[in-house]
């Protein structure tokens, strides 16, 4: 029985593509590419002359059963643009109806944009919720958020550059100041991994270029407060001529307790 191969291509540098992912490209009778642009340029550089055929997400239903058709001849092998296919890109309906056609799925295993953020985000990683790319809608990505708030695990999510700014703000109003990581460009000449705070990261990037994966984390368990402590710790703060806002977002990350409470303590310093 003929198999179907889901096979993860580089997300940047072409130095990640696997020996196996090569030579399975190479032994397939046709390559379905969501973008054949950038797979014919993969496809040069590894020398691999397999027929290639479109497959993306506005003809992913009408190219189904050309697909399945196919592999009653022979093994097809599918590719994303880049990264792991039917993780975010087209790829789930062909599996589903290669299964129930009889054939055999296989991964070939590869490079994953939001896997390898994870490892390098130095968040918790024995747990992930991945919600893939942000809606483009504001009040939907603040839906969106807010039914993941109360989740401890760390979170994984796609954004586009151009609404990145925007995000980090809705991440902050809506999760509030927790620890981030934001990749950019990861594995190409541009890669950057910032580490910090969401406050942090909205000053770092007022604009940005290039593929994004953000790493959050989870909600935590706020510590043990003392209230007199609070008041020590804001007294402390204030003749060390910190401001009344870097103080209260500062305590507010570190004791959990709101903004709110924490500038009229600050108030009655005065």
């Amino acid at each position: 029985m003929p198999t179907l191969y889901i096979v993860a291509t580089p997300i940047g540098n072409l130095e990640d593509m696997t020996f196996r992912a090569v030579r399975t490209l190479k032994e397939v009778a046709l390559i379905a590419s969501e973008d054949t642009r950038t797979t014919r340029r993969l496809l040069t550089h590894f020398d691999i002359k397999t027929p290639l055929t479109s497959y993306f997400e506005h003809n992913k239903r009408t190219k189904l059963d050309y697909l399945l058709s196919m592999l009653e001849h022979g093994d097809v092998a599918l590719v994303s643009e880049a990264g792991m296919p039917a993780i975010s890109d087209p790829g789930y309906e062909l599996v589903v109806a290669a299964y129930e056609r009889g054939f055999t799925v296989t991964p070939i295993p590869g490079a994953s944009a939001f896997i390898s953020a994870l490892a390098v985000s130095g968040l918790p990683t024995d747990a992930c919720h991945y919600l893939g790319y942000m809606p483009r809608k504001a009040s939907d990505r603040r839906r969106l958020l807010g039914s993941v708030a109360a989740e401890r695990v760390t979170l994984a999510v796609y954004e586009a550059p151009h609404r990145l700014k925007n995000t980090l703000h809705d991440i902050m109003e809506v999760l509030g100041n927790r620890q981030i990581a934001v990749c950019r460009e990861l594995t190409k000449l541009h890669e950057e991994i910032f580490r910090g705070t969401v406050e942090e990261a909205i000053t770092r990037f007022p604009e940005a270029r290039g593929e994004i994966t953000m790493i959050i984390g989870g909600l935590t368990e706020p510590a043990a407060v003392d209230a007199s402590g609070v008041e020590v710790r804001l007294g402390e703060l204030k003749k060390a001529g910190v401001t009344a806002r870097e103080a209260v977002e500062r305590l507010s990350f570190e004791t959990g307790l709101s903004r709110r409470q924490l500038y009229s303590a600050w108030l009655k310093l005065e």
